[in-house]
């Protein structure tokens, strides 16, 4: 289950990323006006104020770090690289925007369901198995032959990776 949901949201974060007008994005910066007008007229005024400081004076990259974010997640969980470290990121990302549009309820509904997604994708170690993660060893886990043994049914190595047996 927990290689689906991974994949499922990678997906999401590339829909996210491909979705968008790049033209618009790169060159009038329109993603950032946006929220800039939306930040402006946030009803918890510390919104406003941490956009102006962070992200107004920067336009052009905070329009480059966010378009890179969402591929970077989209690649990172679509392809298992990474994974927990793309998770958490995932989870800061929707709730930075969560906070964002506090005031828009259609969009709360994706961002929950993002956020939801990345806990349950770390909760089931989400990287152990079809991930770049697994192949590489990164993050421990079962050996692949043990993993093997496991879904046969089989009495399996509880050793994890990189830990040797006197």
């Amino acid at each position: 289950m927990g290689r689906g949901l991974r994949i499922g949201l990678g997906l999401w974060w590339l829909e996210s990323f491909r979705h968008k007008n790049l033209e618009a994005w790169i060159k009038r910066q329109a993603g950032i006006n946006w929220a800039a007008d939306i930040a402006a007229k946030h009803k918890f005024k510390v919104v406003g104020k941490g956009f102006n400081a962070v992200v107004k004076p920067h336009p052009k990259a905070m329009t480059w770090i966010i378009l890179m974010s969402e591929l970077s997640l989209g690649l990172g969980l679509t392809l298992g690289f990474l994974t927990p470290v793309a998770a958490f990121a995932s989870i800061a990302l929707n709730l930075l925007y969560f906070v964002l549009m506090i005031h828009d309820w259609a969009e709360q509904g994706q961002n929950a369901m993002m956020i939801l997604a990345a806990v349950v994708i770390l909760g089931l170690n989400g990287w152990q198995v079809w991930s770049i993660d697994h192949l590489l060893h990164i993050f421990g886990g079962l050996r692949p032959s043990a993993h093997l043994a496991h879904r046969r049914g089989l009495e399996h190595d509880p050793v994890p990776v990189g830990v040797r047996r006197r």
